[in-house]
């Protein structure tokens, strides 16, 4: 079985507790968590270096369906309820922690939250090594490290169109607008596929260390099959502090430093690009706003630079009232799908989009990340991402439409942004 595919067997809650020991770890500074992973069920997500990577499944469940978010924090919950904590370290993602990947749509579509056997942490100059086991089970897992190999290079990726074709697309695109002019709704999110094809099965370690490399501001992720780099966070919550990055509006960059900084400010300037985030920012507030005693939500938006994009983004953040009722993966079910995946108002654009889109997401633009025992942990928006099944990854990327948007300029967005995922499959 290739890092990317599907597990056989579905593992519900384990019959006796998981016993959980987390110590701490010498890691050079310059070491790469990466390097650490070997190719059994690897689980990522990292940003500048640090975060969390693991392998080995102790524990799984997938969900589907309209209650899948329930579902998976009830699972949690009961989990961690049982479980024998050990933990000489007091940060976040040490002691017991589950990463998921939910779908984007009700129907169809599955999810998973897994807890890895061995999972390996780092924030700033803290290290550290956790190991799961069911009681009587499998102990030294740390010597799984061991086995981590230097993955190999896709070979011979060929590039070809998914579900619909450029000008097929376009079209979609076109009849989006006209439903927005009519007064339908006000935005919508379209997104389109690409299909990688490579001659031998392609380990998902190798992108992976591509996407962190690249995009070292971005969250590399990994889980259950789907990988990327998403620039979008969904929520973050610690220590009762919540915080939000939400993005909307993009402009493809140049290669030029001049002229991208000349693009950067037309984008700051654009009137439909400045509706569009305003959409997506109202909706994120408006879904963390009851679980808040204080927000801050700036008035205006930065500009993000990325090495393939640049993107119109706000932060926003507040003070939690319900850490002990409310979990982050529950913030995320609260906030998905925000208007910078689905559109607005919610429910007529994600109904536009399961009509007229012309492929089934899965998982992509769904909530990625992971949480500990405590509830606190880290979800991101599968962007920039795609899925692995053996020899051939299939690439996402969308756009918000709205009521001036232009078909050909959209496509070209879309086709900035499968670049990350595509240069990291070819060498």
């Amino acid at each position: 079985m290739t890092s990317g595919s599907t597990p056989d067997v579905s593992r519900e809650t384990p019959t006796a507790p998981l016993v959980v020991r987390t110590v701490e770890l010498e890691l050079p500074a310059e070491a790469n968590l990466l390097d650490l992973l070997p190719d059994d069920h690897p689980v990522t997500w990292l940003r500048r270096g640090d975060g969390l990577v693991g392998c080995g499944v102790a524990a799984e469940l997938r969900p589907s369906g309209a209650g899948r978010f329930e579902e998976a924090n009830s699972w949690w919950r009961d989990l961690t309820a049982r479980a024998i904590v050990r933990s000489d370290v007091d940060e976040p993602g040490s002691g017991l922690v589950a990463f998921g990947s939910f779908a984007f749509a009700d129907e169809p579509g599955d999810s998973t939250l897994v807890v890895p056997e061995l999972i390996v942490g780092r924030r700033g100059d803290t290290a550290w090594l956790t190991t799961v086991s069911s009681v009587g089970g499998l102990d030294q897992l740390d010597r799984r490290l061991e086995l981590a190999t230097t993955p190999p290079a896709p070979v011979d990726v060929h590039f070809t169109d998914g579900a619909l074709n450029g000008e097929q697309w376009m079209a979609v695109v076109a009849e989006a607008v006209q439903r927005i002019n009519a007064g339908d709704l006000e935005k919508v999110v379209l997104a389109r596929d690409l299909l990688a094809t490579a001659a031998e099965p392609i380990d998902v370690r190798w992108p992976l260390r591509r996407l962190a490399k690249e995009y070292p501001t971005c969250w590399t992720f990994h889980v259950d099959g789907i990988f990327g780099a998403t620039p979008e966070l969904y929520v973050r919550r610690e220590l009762g502090l919540v915080t939000s990055r939400v993005l909307a509006g993009t402009i493809r960059r140049s290669g030029d430093d001049a002229h991208d900084l000349a693009l950067a400010a037309r984008l700051a300037r654009s009137s439909k690009d400045l509706e569009e985030h305003e959409y997506a920012v109202r909706s994120v507030a408006e879904a963390l706003e009851p679980h808040c005693s204080s927000m801050n939500v700036p008035e205006a938006p930065f500009v993000l630079h990325l090495p393939n994009v640049m993107h119109l983004a706000t932060d926003v953040a507040g003070v939690a009232h319900d850490s002990e009722t409310v979990t982050s993966l529950q913030l995320a079910a609260a906030l998905h799908p925000s208007a910078a995946v689905g559109g607005t108002p919610t429910t007529l654009a994600t109904e536009l989009i399961a009509q007229i889109e012309g492929m089934e997401r899965g998982r992509y633009a769904g909530p990625v990340g992971w949480m500990d025992a405590d509830g606190d942990g880290e979800w991101g928006i599968a962007l920039r991402s795609g899925v692995i099944s053996g020899s051939t990854v299939r690439l996402y990327a969308g756009c918000g439409i709205v009521a001036d948007s232009d078909p050909e300029a959209e496509l070209a967005e879309t086709q900035g942004k499968f670049v990350p995922v595509r240069d990291a499959l070819t060498t």
